[in-house]
């Protein structure tokens, strides 16, 4: 404000002038720098818990399929105590009636074919779900390590502003590039 000779500055009208002379202090770069970080963070982030959702999908299956194939084995064991006691029936049965057991017994053989079959093809299904189960875990790890290196990034970034170290400054940049290397190697697994 001027009048009378004389220029009164405010705080702002200072601050307006440091910029026009100086540039951008190195606030601004942090703020820029961190408010870019935790943008990438929040994918970091989101992606992490996605293929963790995901592999805990898979494994669950694996575990239902698992417990369908226990089923079908113990449906198989079922099948073949009865096909030992037709066995056993036709040893003691009249020659009239071991024909009977004897049909039993084929009957019984057939059926735990089917079922054994059934069981391994369910065993297989349990197989495939666990390894994309373990497939998806790898990223998982890789994304957690790149969540953390962005994090301690912004914290050393948050103490630059604090302390005007600019080798903090610097630590925090080498932590947010490996934090997305990382993320890019979790990207192409």
């Amino acid at each position: 404000m001027s009048g009378g000779g004389f220029h009164v500055h405010g705080a702002h009208d200072h601050e307006v002038e440091h910029q026009a002379q100086h540039g951008p202090g190195l606030a601004q770069q942090i703020a820029i720098f961190t408010a870019i970080l935790s943008t990438i963070g929040a994918i970091v982030s989101y992606q992490g818990g996605a293929t963790q959702n995901e592999a805990m999908l898979y494994k669950n299956e694996a575990v239902l399929q698992k417990s369908h194939a226990s089923d079908q084995w113990n449906f198989y064991q079922a099948k073949s105590t009865k096909g030992h006691l037709m066995e056993l029936a036709a040893n003691i049965a009249p020659p009239d009636k071991q024909e009977y057991y004897k049909k039993q017994i084929e009957k019984y053989a057939q059926e735990k074919a089917e079922i054994k079959k059934q069981a391994e093809e369910l065993e297989k299904k349990s197989e495939e779900a666990n390894h994309l189960s373990e497939h998806m875990m790898h990223p998982h790890h890789r994304l957690a390590q790149a969540m953390t290196l962005i994090q301690i990034a912004i914290s050393l970034a948050s103490i630059t502003v604090l302390t005007r170290k600019r080798w903090l400054f610097a630590g925090a940049g080498v932590a947010a590039v490996i934090g997305v290397v990382l993320w890019g190697m979790a990207l192409t697994m």
